[in-house]
Formats: C-alpha cells, sequence, structure tokens
C-alpha cells in the first residue's frame, strides 16, 4: 500500500516537472509585472486624472464619475495588453476566503456584435448576489442584493486572464458584510486618533498609517498522501493517526536545509508573489517537519492584508503544481508544532517616524513611551475582544501548545524595556527617561564581528510581544484574514488614544504644562493597565492562576468568546467610531458561531465515517486473521503448546474488540450529540453544544484509532501514516 501511494507521486512529479514556470533572473524585472501599479497609472493614464487617482488614494478624496472613466479606461488598455479578456470585484466575504464573479470585457453592439467596453461605473460598483454569503440575520435568501465597491488604495493585479479589482462588499442597507470595509474604517480612526497625539511632540505630523508584516506558517503534504486521507481532504487536518517515532524532537528542522523539491516551489512562489507585487523576502524551514514559513517587507496594513489573501490563493494553486497539498490549518498534526500567522503591527507618520520605535531626543523618547503605554492600555481594557478576534474552531487546536502562545493575552516587554517603565512609574517627571540603544557584545573569538544586541529578547509565549520597534501579535492563526484582528487592534488603540487626548488636554487647561500633563497622564496609565505585562511562561499552570487574579480574559470555550462581540463595551467602542453598527457587530457573532458549528459538524461526519467505514472494517479483518492463526494453532498443537504459542494473539484479539467496542459507543454517542444540537435553534447555544458535547469527544474517539493503528498489520491499515505524512521524500 505504502509503495503504490509513492509510487503515485513520484510519477505525477515526473509527469509536473515541465510545466513550472522558470522565473526572470532578476527580482526587480518582474516584480508588480501583474499589477496596476504606480508605474502603470503613470504609463496609462493623463497627468491630470493621475494626479486625482493620487489625491483619493492618499487623502482620501472623492472621485468625480469623469476621473473614474478616465482611469477604467487607461486600466482596462493596460489590462488588455496583458492578455486580460474579463475583469471581477476581489473581495473578502464573512466565509474566510475570498470571492469574485467574472465578467468579459463586452457589451452588444445592438447591431448583432460586440464591443468591448469598460466604464468608470463598472470600475467602481458591481452587484453580486449578498444572499449566499454569510450575513448573520442582516440579509435573508430572498433579500440578494449587495454592492461590491471599488477600493482605490489596493491597487488593482491580474490573475491568469482576470482583472481583479480589490472592493469591500456591504448590503442592499449599507452594513459591511466583509473584512476589509471594517478594517478601512479602523485605519482612519486609528489615523485621526493618533495625529492628535503626535501634534503633542510634532505641529508637522498630518497622517498615520497602520504598518503590518506578516509571517505565513504552513505545512507542505504530498498530494497523493493527502488525497489518501479524508480527513485532510475535508478538514484539513488529521482527525486520528499516532505520532511518528521522530517528529520534532531533535529539533533539526528549524532552519535546516529546505529541501529540494521545496525549494522549488518556493522559488516558483515567489515569482508568482513578486509578480503580483506582494513583497516577499524571507523563507525558511518551521519548528515541525514538513513546515515551513514566508514573510514579506512591511507594507500598509490595508494593502498587506490584501497581498495575504492572494498570497493564500496563489500558494495553494503553485503547491498542486509541484505535487504538493499546502496545509494552512492551524493544527494539521498532533503533538507537533502548529501554525500561525504572526501580525507584526506599528504606527508612523507621514514624517517617517515609527512611533514604536525608542528615539533619541528626549521628546522622542516621550513620544515613544506615549504611544507604548497607550498601546498597553488597549490591549489591557480589550484583552478579552482580541482574543475573539483571533479565536476560531482552528486556532484552539493550536493556542497553548508546541510553541504557540497561550488563550491568554498578555504583553511581553523584555526587561529592559520593563525596567524603564518601573522607573517612570516611581519618578515624579519625565527628566528621568533614559533608554539604551542596541548594546555591543563583544565575543572571544578574534575573527568574528562585534555584535549588536536588541533591547528586548523574544518571549515565543507571549501573544502579544514588543519586538524592539513593533508589536507582534503572534495568536493569529495561520488560516485567519488579518484584516479581523488588525480592526479590533486598531479600534481598541484608537479610542484609547482619543481618551489620552482628552485627559491630557484637560489637565493642560488646568494650567499644566503639556509636557508634564502627558507625563503625568502616563504614568497613571501604566499603574492602571500593569496586569498585562507578563515576561514568564505562558504556558504554565501558575500564570494561568495568576492571569485571572489579574482580571484578565481567562475563557477558553471558543463560542463563548464569540460573545464578546455583544457585550456592551464592544458595541460602544465599534460604534463610537463608526467602525461597526451593533447590528453588524450582533451578525458577525451570528456568521461566527454558525461556522463554528458546522467546521466541527463537518469534522464530526468525516470522523464517524473513517471510523466506521475505514478502521473498524480494517481492524476487524486483522481481528480476523489473528483468530484464523489461533484456530489453526489449536488444531496443530497441545493445548498447552497452542496457547503459549498464540498467547499474543490472544491478547491482540481481544484488545482490538475493546478498542472497536468503544470506538462504536463513542461515535454512537457524537451521533446523538450533533441531533441534539441540531435542535437548538440559537446559534450561540448550538456552537456552545457543539463545543461542549461533540468536538469534546474527538480526542476519546482518536485514543482508541491511534491504538489500533499501532496493532494492526501496516500492509493493510488504509491511512497514510504520520511517518509518511510529516516527511517529503
Amino acid at each position: 500500500m505504502s509503495l503504490l501511494r509513492f509510487n503515485v507521486i513520484d510519477e505525477a512529479i515526473r509527469r509536473k516537472a515541465n510545466n513550472v514556470t522558470p522565473p526572470a533572473e532578476r527580482p526587480a524585472e518582474y516584480f508588480g509585472t501583474y499589477v496596476f501599479n504606480n508605474e502603470k497609472m503613470l504609463k496609462y493614464l493623463p497627468k491630470k486624472c493621475y494626479e486625482a487617482l493620487c489625491d483619493t488614494m492618499k487623502n482620501g478624496s472623492p472621485l468625480d464619475r469623469e476621473t473614474a472613466d478616465c482611469v477604467a479606461a487607461g486600466m482596462k488598455q493596460w489590462a488588455s495588453e496583458m492578455g486580460a479578456t474579463h475583469y471581477t470585484h476581489w473581495f473578502q466575504p464573512l466565509t474566510g476566503g475570498t470571492a469574485e464573479k467574472h465578467d468579459a470585457f463586452i457589451e452588444p453592439d445592438g447591431k448583432g456584435g460586440v464591443i468591448e467596453e469598460f466604464s468608470g461605473k463598472l470600475l467602481i460598483q458591481q452587484e453580486p448576489d449578498a444572499s449566499s454569503f454569510p450575513s448573520g440575520g442582516i440579509r435573508n435568501t430572498f433579500e440578494a442584493r449587495g454592492y461590491t465597491a471599488w477600493d482605490p488604495t489596493s491597487p488593482a493585479f491580474i490573475v491568469d486572464s482576470t482583472l481583479c479589482i480589490p472592493t469591500i462588499f456591504i448590503s442592499y442597507t449599507g452594513e459591511a458584510l466583509d473584512y476589509k470595509a471594517p478594517l478601512l474604517k479602523s485605519i482612519e480612526a486609528v489615523d485621526k486618533a493618533a495625529v492628535k497625539v503626535c501634534r503633542y511632540f510634532d505641529r508637522n505630523v498630518n497622517k498615520v498609517y497602520s504598518y503590518l508584516g506578516w509571517e505565513q506558517e504552513y505545512f507542505l503534504v504530498d498530494e497523493g498522501l493527502w488525497a489518501a486521507r479524508p480527513d485532510l481532504m475535508l478538514t484539513g487536518r488529521t482527525l486520528m493517526g499516532h505520532e511518528s517515532a521522530k517528529n520534532q524532537q531533535l529539533e533539526d528542522h528549524y532552519f535546516g536545509a529546505i529541501p529540494t523539491r521545496v525549494a522549488a516551489f518556493m522559488k516558483d512562489l515567489e515569482y508568482e508573489c513578486l509578480a503580483l507585487g506582494i513583497p516577499v523576502k524571507t523563507r525558511h524551514n518551521e519548528v515541525a517537519p514538513n513546515q515551513f514559513e514566508l514573510a514579506p517587507v512591511y507594507e500598509e496594513a490595508n494593502l498587506a492584508n490584501d497581498h495575504n489573501v492572494l498570497l493564500m490563493s496563489t500558494i495553494r494553486k503553485v503547491a498542486r503544481r509541484h505535487c504538493f497539498r499546502v496545509l494552512l490549518h492551524e493544527k494539521p498534526f498532533k503533538g507537533i508544532n502548529g501554525s500561525g500567522k504572526h501580525n507584526n503591527w506599528s504606527l508612523g507618520t507621514d514624517t517617517g517616524v515609527n512611533l514604536l520605535s525608542p528615539g533619541k531626543t528626549d521628546d522622542e523618547k516621550l513620544q515613544f513611551i506615549t504611544f507604548l503605554v497607550n498601546v498597553m492600555k488597549a490591549v489591557h481594557r480589550y484583552n478579552g475582544l482580541l482574543k475573539t478576534s483571533i479565536s476560531s474552531a482552528t486556532n484552539a487546536h493550536r493556542l497553548g501548545a508546541n510553541e504557540a502562545p497561550p488563550a491568554i493575552i498578555s504583553i511581553f516587554l523584555g526587561s529592559q524595556i520593563s525596567a524603564v517603565l518601573a522607573k517612570i512609574e516611581s519618578s515624579e517627571n519625565g527628566d528621568s527617561i533614559e533608554m539604551d540603544g542596541k548594546q555591543a557584545m563583544k565575543l572571544s573569538i578574534g575573527h568574528i564581528p562585534e555584535l549588536f544586541i536588541d533591547n528586548t529578547d523574544r518571549n515565543r509565549t507571549s501573544p502579544f510581544a514588543f519586538t524592539g520597534n513593533r508589536f507582534e501579535f503572534r495568536a493569529v492563526g495561520s488560516s485567519a484574514n488579518c484584516a479581523n484582528p488588525m480592526t479590533v487592534l486598531n479600534a481598541a488603540v484608537a479610542e484609547q488614544l482619543n481618551r489620552f487626548s482628552a485627559d491630557v488636554d484637560t489637565l493642560i487647561m488646568q494650567g499644566v504644562a503639556a509636557r508634564e500633563a502627558i507625563f503625568r497622564t502616563v504614568r497613571q496609565y501604566l499603574k492602571e493597565c500593569k496586569a498585562i505585562m507578563f515576561d514568564g511562561n505562558g504556558y504554565s499552570d501558575e500564570w494561568k492562576t495568576e492571569a485571572e487574579k489579574r482580571g484578565l480574559d481567562c475563557e477558553i470555550s471558543v463560542p463563548k468568546m464569540i460573545d464578546r462581540l455583544n457585550d456592551p463595551q464592544t458595541v460602544e467602542l465599534f460604534g463610537k467610531l463608526g467602525i461597526l453598527s451593533d447590528t453588524e457587530l450582533h451578525a458577525r457573532a451570528e456568521v461566527e458561531w454558525e461556522t463554528y458549528t458546522k467546521k466541527i459538524q463537518i469534522e464530526a461526519r468525516v470522523l464517524g465515517d473513517m471510523a466506521l467505514n475505514h478502521v473498524i472494517p480494517v481492524a476487524s479483518r486483522y481481528q480476523e486473521m489473528l483468530l484464523g492463526k489461533i484456530e489453526k494453532a489449536a488444531k496443530l498443537f497441545p493445548e498447552a503448546e497452542g496457547e503459549r504459542i498464540t498467547k499474543h494473539d490472544r491478547t491482540m484479539v481481544l484488545d482490538i474488540s475493546n478498542h472497536i467496542d468503544r470506538i462504536y459507543d463513542l461515535v454512537e454517542k457524537m451521533v446523538d450529540e450533533r441531533k441534539k444540537a441540531n435542535n437548538l435553534e440559537s446559534e450561540k447555544e448550538k456552537a456552545i453544544a457543539y463545543h461542549d458535547n461533540v468536538a469534546s469527544l474527538f480526542d476519546e474517539i482518536r485514543y482508541h484509532i491511534d491504538k489500533l493503528e499501532l496493532s494492526v498489520d501496516n500492509e493493510i491499515w488504509p491511512l497514510p501514516k504520520y511517518r509518511e505524512l510529516l516527511f517529503i521524500r
């Protein structure tokens, strides 16, 4: 069986080996080839039209219809020259993926022919069917109308022969039905709030940008083996499978030499990404076998998010070209490292200042501390909501295990920054802020150059860590849309910065000098949010107890975490900033509960099917073989001798029977619990029932299946095992 699987893989590799597109020699020659970027706009748009579009992209100025028609004409000319025959509004519904409806660049001419046409109206707006996308009750099945609207700040691009235009997606009545619209609103909110604070230090600041640098982790599996695992095909993870004797315990895969087949895949993927304008830079082996990571250069958050969503579809396409299947599930394999998507977040001004980078002058230092402490205060105040933003049925398997951060939001700062904040807390004025830059370390090896040590270490168990000039939100799952956690983070920080401005202005109106007012407010906030600071081991039981004492959100049930979207504090936050209404928040909670239920429901169905139709029949067949052996031994040998010869076989027959019985009983119980849950009308109660009563049975069923895997003859075991799945040939 195993040999057959590998022969299928090898044949597929040989068949597809010649279909890989050879990349050009220099990335600079093909970067952005398929993107309507600034270079293309300069070439295809008249100067007046180009300047109007740039004003819209930079300052949010509205586009008039004449300019939209002009942009559409230039965009269509470029796309046609690139071989595009269709266009689509590319959007991000609440399914977690992307959506697109392709239309040709043709219209009837009324004379029996067609003409090519693409107007500003078609560029700006389309009308997809909104009833078939998740809406949380905002839209009924018979209320189908929805709209997509062009987002000029994210450039159009070409995939295959289709011009893709990034858009937001809203209902007929104006509610957001996607991830992009709230993200854009949160970016505007944090911009306005941060500019007010920046002007205490520099009156020339007119805009603050939210930056995102994501790190995408993923697994690769041979396509033939993937196709032989119904659980991988249908759920993205292995619902059963005993651990391999060798997995990641030797720590030899992390940063190791990249396997030849994988390196070829990575080279092809990077070519595709760079041609689409995704500035990928870093690639390496991750901790677990067959696990890898890709990371780009930082970009503005909206564009970075679009690029990550585009990457997730591109990586799947390229993986198949190389006879791989890519797994973006947070925990495809039990007992080894899971996959995250670390979101590195920072704020920067239009004057070129990173607001989370320690400065050199007194004002720069105070500005850095101001933004650092306000972020801490925001994370402390909304730690439960931030956890909700990264919670899902899939990420729940990863958090708190094998180097993933725990499901308790805390902030790691490092010893140096923590020491600075401790001095500020006990100080009476801002003149005492002293921060060291990178320190030199001279090794006792003559030919090794001097090293410079960062002002913080790294803590792999921290879900939200300060890493020198940014915060790394490490709890985000690998399959997630970055927009969700970034929207919550931007909103929380924006609200906190607004509070800060109000508190400082109140002190200034009372006659306190501006610098002193800032320092007093920062020091007060620091005292109030100390509970969120934790530099220790996030895996320890002691921390869980301590976190609860500190008042941090320690909930581990995903359905109950989702309910944070309906908290009055959440409704007030998003309503005040104009990001999401209470109707939209309630709808998103409904969507997330329904999505959670459906994912657990699918896993339960697949697990039951595999247990009853794959595992038990094979185990019974092997048991029958053993019984035949025992029967023959009884006929050939005296009773005592026959029992001695078949002693282990008899024990194995009983063990197999016990495991089969338990699997039957547990699967039957799981089906009953599913039926009970399905009869509940409330999506919230249904999701809780699936969490408490259905998903809770998975591990027990798996335990008995994995025991059978160790007992049944390898030649007849129907599923590829971990030792085959985890090591690329």
